[in-house]
């Protein structure tokens, strides 16, 4: 398995309010954290780096190398992280700080994820590239009950503002999903500044081009920044080998 990450400002911020990173655990387990962060000027850097942080050293420090204790850890984890975040967003210096997740833990061949906001992850595989989550955001629910199309979804003028973060008051309700990965397939975790820039078809042809993995998570940014760049953009890319999935 292989693993390439990158974040970048964008054309338009001054500040990067995404966060990426991977770690491993006691057994050898990978897990991989994406987080865009909202909130005040520094609120959103501060909610995310901490999010990811948080989860990737109490990761860190676990022995888990079964996909029930995944799924025991995410419920625990993802929800004390959320209420941590929210107290810190009480002082007046953090106000509405909050931020979305991805979350990969990848267990031999099985990629388990939990998902909350409207960064993304995505499975490309041979021919395929499937979007894996389903954006916790207004439009995203306003499409879903038909009272908008694709098409004024994507010109929205409240795309960005999401229906859950970690940081919320309310209880977390994240999505969890489980992959059996192939040889050969990759995983894509990305925030919203790559996806709002680039189309599917580009995102394929960059993940699936004869180039270095680091240079294909370069160019996915390099692409978006040229689109317009209006936002920070964030990407992780996975790769299966064939050695880690037979």
């Amino acid at each position: 398995m292989e693993i390439a990450l990158l974040t970048d400002v964008g054309q338009k911020r001054t500040n990067n309010q995404d966060y990426v990173n991977h770690f491993v655990n006691r057994a050898g387990r990978t897990m991989i954290l994406l987080a865009d962060g909202m909130g005040g000027h520094r609120a959103g850097n501060i909610a995310s780096e901490m999010a990811v942080t948080d989860l990737g050293v109490a990761w860190v420090d676990t022995q888990i190398d079964t996909v029930n204790e995944v799924r025991e850890w995410f419920a625990h984890y993802l929800e004390n992280e959320n209420q941590k975040i929210h107290q810190m967003g009480k002082d007046e210096a953090y106000k509405g700080m909050g931020t979305t997740l991805e979350a990969v833990a990848i267990i031999g061949s099985q990629a388990i994820y939990a998902h909350i906001g409207d960064s993304r992850i995505s499975l490309i595989r041979g021919e395929d590239y499937r979007q894996l989550t389903s954006d916790h955001s207004l439009v995203n629910a306003l499409l879903k009950a038909g009272q908008l199309t694709p098409e004024e979804a994507e010109s929205h003028p409240q795309k960005n503002i999401i229906t859950q973060s970690i940081g919320q008051k309310d209880e977390i309700q994240p999505d969890f999903g489980m992959i059996s990965l192939e040889s050969g397939d990759y995983l894509l975790l990305n925030s919203d500044g790559l996806t709002n820039m680039i189309s599917a078809s580009e995102i394929y042809d960059i993940v699936t081009s004869d180039i270095s993995l680091t240079d294909k998570v370069a160019t996915l940014i390099r692409f978006a920044n040229n689109a317009g760049g209006l936002d920070n953009i964030t990407v992780a890319l996975v790769h299966m080998n064939k050695e880690e999935v037979e």
